[in-house]
């Protein structure tokens, strides 16, 4: 029997199109979480979920988990006090991880949970969420700044956003240059970036040790 292969954060780099994320995530899936946190040191989820439950106060309704992949971030967001989380992801296989995830008292994490590519429009409507979070989402070479745009148009007037975004992707992409057009725009708030580590230092991979992720604390205007 052959053995089965053991996923790395190379294989997410490597990602190019939404086909790959689909192949990738799909096999990934049941064992993600524990070759991400307890082998790989990913902390990246928790620090951008602490990001936006320091704007706990000013959300007042639904919160949108872009990417969310087997429910990590949501389950920081519940701990946290926000209770009303949906989520969206490409992967079929990852968002039936996140419906497994459930509160202290059982409830599930996520109020509703939905397949989306974001390099095209999401099926919902605008001005729907008070929050807009994404962790490990703009990491890979097929979402680009352009992406954003639809993140902006869900979001309610006044909806705080933390989206966590990998640092040299955001150099090479241009997500500065898209970020300033929106501001001068009146879309969104001057951002706030937050410089983290991606991984513990603990981390089981030495290559990405110093891998860094840029997370933008912003408001829709």
């Amino acid at each position: 029997m052959s053995k089965k292969k053991k996923f790395d954060v190379d294989d997410a780099y490597a990602l190019e199109t939404p086909a790959d994320s689909i192949r990738l995530y799909g096999e990934w899936a049941p064992t993600y979480d524990s070759d991400l946190i307890e082998r790989i040191g990913y902390v990246v989820h928790l620090q951008v979920a602490e990001i936006l439950l320091r704007q706990r106060s000013l959300i007042d309704g639904a919160v949108l988990d872009v990417g969310c992949g087997t429910g990590l971030v949501g389950v920081k967001l519940r701990e946290g006090g926000i209770d009303v989380i949906d989520g969206v992801d490409i992967s079929l296989q990852m968002l039936a991880e996140a419906g497994k995830k459930t509160t202290e008292n059982g409830d599930p994490v996520y109020r509703n949970l939905f397949a989306a590519d974001l390099t095209g429009r999401l099926d919902i409507p605008d001005n729907r969420y008070a929050g807009i979070i994404s962790a490990g989402t703009f990491t890979h070479r097929h979402l680009g700044p352009d992406s954003l745009d639809e993140l902006w148009r869900v979001a309610a007037h006044g909806a705080q956003c933390a989206i966590g975004i990998r640092s040299t992707h955001y150099e090479q992409a241009g997500f500065g240059e898209k970020l300033s057009v929106d501001v001068a725009n009146g879309i969104i708030t001057e951002p706030e970036l937050v410089e983290v580590n991606m991984y513990s230092a603990q981390t089981d991979n030495p290559a990405h040790a110093n891998d860094k992720y840029l997370i933008v604390q912003c408001q829709v205007a």
